[in-house]
């Protein structure tokens, strides 16, 4: 994005030059990136950006090209969030991280793939097909947030937006070679954004390098009175400098060793960590007690709140309707039996046992505890470390449908990632090397609360003693 901008204020290029060759671009792309195009609307932005910058404006957001996770709503555009019950839905106005950006004279492009209702890893759920990696086209881009992170990897954007419920923007992003943000839980605003899990989800940047990433989550983070969540914090403005880390404590927990780590992951993992050594950090031998329950309280809280999210989706208000049928009850069932794709159903059959009377207390209540734990044991880690290194996902890309039998597997691959998202962090995913079959690895940071100054700067830092993300598929 900054070099996209630089090349404004050199008259290199227009935004309208830009999104013309981008929307050419993309009709020809094989990857299924995007569930829809707004090629009126991203030419009528790009003309207006362009005539601002002639008229001397300069912000750096001006006539940026965006593209936007199909499950943030966009006004007059369809947010489908990849499920058939959806597909047919308008929304009739923006969410607030989409009235952020137009304000800043950005580029809405399109609406990218994912899987349904974000519920998944690999973006093969969505209705409208899988979205494919770009350094291999057999191979899932990971998700949920597939769709965005290819478009990003792919050339077809800028930036995106993605959504990250238990690691649906830093797994992507670690498996497709470039950098992921995961904001603090009320941060980025929520309205606009279709519900998962409500104390999970969070809006975040993914772009091709740590200082994009920070120049887009300048854009959308602040306080928003529409959100309930929204937290009214300080939020400083973006720097776009690294930051000295000699002295600075990195955490490496010694569990994320022993959970199905692949060995080439750790080996350019423990490469990653060296270069931040070599910089001046220094590494903190530590642990984290309660992270080997996180997968399974994570799936009991998340499928809970999806259950109950998910019930205002019956065909009578608004998306897909079963209409040749007898009652309101067979009108019910049949639209949500074939609106939902299997996964979606079988989160909400999860949720909804663990939700039902006698379960409660034995499920979601003792998970909300175990959530408790693990608030309090990453309190204690930050006394010791300033920041926490790790793996963001155990392997890197696989195969499209290696794993479409078996959700469990599935479900494991977010063991790194769902912590963040459990105790509301802020974590970061930047790319640290490649594996023998040259497929992306990333390396996780996660900070304390509203601390993405010090993620965003110490990637920036690394990145600006490597080469990794400036590697194209």
């Amino acid at each position: 994005m900054l070099e996209t901008a630089r090349m404004y204020r050199h008259e290199a290029k227009s935004p309208k030059d830009l999104v013309q060759a981008l929307l050419a671009k993309i009709k020809q792309d094989t990857l299924n990136a995007y569930i829809t195009v707004d090629e009126a609307g991203s030419m009528e932005a790009a003309c207006q950006a362009t005539k601002s910058i002639e008229q001397g404006h300069d912000e750096i957001m001006l006539g940026i090209p965006i593209a936007v996770k199909d499950n943030i709503c966009t006004r007059g555009i369809p947010t489908s969030c990849g499920s058939k019950i959806l597909s047919n839905f308008i929304p009739m106005y923006d969410a607030h991280v989409i009235e952020r950006l137009k304000s800043l004279g950005a580029v809405i492009i399109g609406k990218t793939n994912l899987d349904e209702f974000a519920m998944g890893s690999t973006t093969t759920t969505s209705h409208v097909g899988p979205t494919l990696n770009p350094w291999d086209h057999s191979r899932t881009p990971g998700g949920s947030s597939g769709g965005s992170a290819a478009a990003v990897a792919a050339g077809l954007c800028a930036g995106a937006l993605g959504s990250d419920t238990g690691g649906s923007i830093r797994q992507p992003a670690s498996f497709c070679g470039i950098t992921g943000l995961k904001p603090t839980y009320g941060s980025v605003s929520r309205y606009g954004l279709v519900a998962f899990a409500s104390s999970l989800d969070q809006i975040g940047p993914i772009a091709c390098s740590a200082r994009d990433v920070s120049v887009l989550f300048d854009a959308i983070k602040g306080y928003d009175p529409k959100d309930s969540t929204s937290v009214a914090h300080e939020y400083t403005p973006s720097v776009l400098d690294g930051i000295d880390i000699k002295g600075l404590r990195i955490g490496v927990p010694r569990s994320f060793f022993s959970q199905g780590l692949s060995e080439q992951v750790e080996r350019e993992l423990r490469s990653g960590i060296s270069t931040l050594e070599e910089l001046g950090a220094t590494i903190v031998d530590m642990d984290i007690p309660h992270i080997k329950y996180g997968v399974a309280s994570y799936y009991i809280i998340a499928n809970a709140e999806a259950s109950s999210n998910l019930a205002r989706y019956d065909g009578v208000r608004y998306g897909a309707r079963k209409m040749d049928t007898q009652s309101l009850s067979d009108m019910y069932l049949e639209t949500r039996a074939k609106g939902f794709g299997n996964e979606v159903k079988r989160r909400i059959m999860l949720g909804t046992y663990a939700l039902s009377a006698g379960y409660y207390d034995q499920y979601y209540k003792k998970a909300s505890k175990v959530r408790t734990l693990l608030i309090n044991d990453f309190k204690s880690a930050f006394g010791i470390c300033d920041l926490i290194a790790g793996p963001t996902t155990p392997v890197t890309a696989f195969g499209l449908y290696d794993m479409v039998d078996d959700p469990l597997s599935i479900y494991l691959l977010d063991i790194y990632t769902i912590p963040a998202n459990l105790t509301g962090l802020p974590a970061i995913s930047i790319p640290c090397g490649f594996d023998d079959d040259n497929l992306p690895v990333g390396m996780q940071l996660i900070a304390p609360a509203f601390r993405e100054d010090l993620l965003l700067r110490t990637s920036m830092t690394f990145q600006d003693n490597t080469n990794f993300h400036k590697v194209k598929p």
